[in-house]
């Protein structure tokens, strides 16, 4: 066994019966050597009083509280765990997961500095399947937990009756994932831009790539994993008289809210969607200088065109009607200045302000053409060529194709 030990990495906010799952899986199959840090993110399920209760018989056990009356969110609380651990090694966990026995051991054969190793999931057919993971229903809830079928299984040399299992790792990246304490405070932990929640994963795996670590998955360690018993899906989920399963209610309003927040932050930073190929290896395009000029611009649609530049220039009578409200609707939501965003172009010339400036008139926007925008990075990177040219309803100003994606490594906020 590998002298090295974890410190798991563990917010949870109302989430306790999934805590205790968790927290028994790890001493039951991993031991008492690795650290449990935990953090209570205001919750009113009394985890704090079960934290507490489990701090004072288990001696690698952290604990701190958020005590409200707003929630922090695991983007922060995240780092502020990792902050607090003190082994060399974290893993950041969800509340929801079971450790698989070995999975420790699997894990740190693979992790030296400058890699990112995460174990492989194994999940009810709650959501879609995909090549990086494993289906496979054994419970949707702790209370109807088939542990032993699932131990039955491990230990049944499945790789050799499951094609994805058959190479020992793969390239990618998703919870759990483990990596050396110092290699993730050098790129300044997660990006709280993101906070509380959603697609800070998406960022700091960005980051993780563009930094030159390497993403590895290993598929001899396992968890098995509930998936979103957080805020996303608070009811949980249920099983109808024909076995099948499915979430009880539909992502929550307040979710749904963060998410859409918290992906046009991701937008207005990287200039893109979160990409990534099928095994969950980030896909970066180039971070370019862009600007829109937008001639008939409204209300809507400076809105949508805002996130997708560096900066967008209106006429006067947008500037008038639009800009001023929209800063300060949406400004409470981004920690970017929406007054260094928006302009009014007036009689100058800004053609060559900026690496690349995009004109166009609203009036002609489709959901179509809008796909144009969405996949400039990708268009420019494969063109290459700088200069004036047209293509549907846009003018592209070309003057520069510089790029600053690598600009995004380092989060300097924390």
């Amino acid at each position: 066994m590998s002298d090295k030990v974890i410190s798991f990495i563990q917010p949870s906010r109302n989430n306790l019966k999934y805590l205790k799952w968790s927290y028994n899986s790890i001493r039951k199959n991993l031991g008492y050597r690795h650290e449990i840090c935990w953090a209570d993110d205001f919750s009113d399920d009394g985890t704090w009083d079960w934290m507490n209760k489990i701090f004072r018989k288990d001696k690698n056990v952290q604990i701190m509280r958020n005590d409200g009356p707003d929630r922090l969110g695991h983007t922060i609380l995240y780092d502020r765990l990792v902050e607090m651990a003190t082994n060399d090694i974290v893993m950041i966990y969800h509340a929801d997961m079971y450790a698989c026995p070995g999975m420790d051991v699997e894990v740190l054969k693979h992790l030296e500095r400058g890699k990112v190793v995460s174990a492989t999931r194994i999940e009810p057919p709650l959501h879609p399947d995909g090549p990086e993971k494993i289906l496979m229903d054994y419970g949707i809830e702790p209370e109807e937990f088939k542990e032993q079928e699932l131990l039955t299984w491990l230990g049944s040399t499945p790789e050799l009756n499951n094609h994805k299992m058959a190479q020992e790792t793969t390239e990618g990246i998703f919870a759990p994932w483990a990596i050396y304490k110092d290699d993730f405070l050098a790129i300044g932990g997660h990006d709280p831009l993101y906070a509380p929640q959603s697609k800070e994963d998406s960022d700091i795996f960005n980051r993780f790539q563009l930094a030159g670590y390497e993403l590895i998955q290993t598929w001899r360690g396992f968890v098995y994993h509930m998936t979103c018993r957080g805020s996303r899906f608070k009811d949980g989920a249920m099983r109808n008289p024909a076995g099948q399963v499915f979430m009880k209610g539909r992502e929550s309003s307040e979710w749904l809210k963060q998410n859409l927040r918290s992906t046009r932050n991701f937008i207005r930073k990287w200039g893109h969607m979160v990409k990534h190929d099928s095994l969950m290896k980030p896909i970066i395009p180039p971070k370019y200088d862009v600007a829109f000029k937008a001639y008939n611009c409204n209300k809507q649609l400076l809105s949508e065109l805002e996130p997708w530049c560096s900066k967008i220039y209106l006429d006067y009578g947008a500037i008038g009607k639009y800009a001023a409200e929209y800063r300060k609707n949406e400004q409470p939501d981004t920690d970017f200045d929406l007054d260094e965003r928006i302009f009014m172009y007036g009689n100058s010339d800004i053609t060559k302000k900026h690496g690349v400036v995009v004109e166009f008139d609203c009036d002609k926007l489709t959901p179509d053409n809008f796909q144009i925008i969405v996949n400039l990075s990708e268009m420019l990177q494969d063109s290459g060529e700088l200069g004036v040219m047209e293509y549907d309803i846009f003018k592209f100003h070309i003057n520069s194709l510089e790029t600053y994606e690598k600009n995004l490594v380092v989060c300097k906020t924390n």
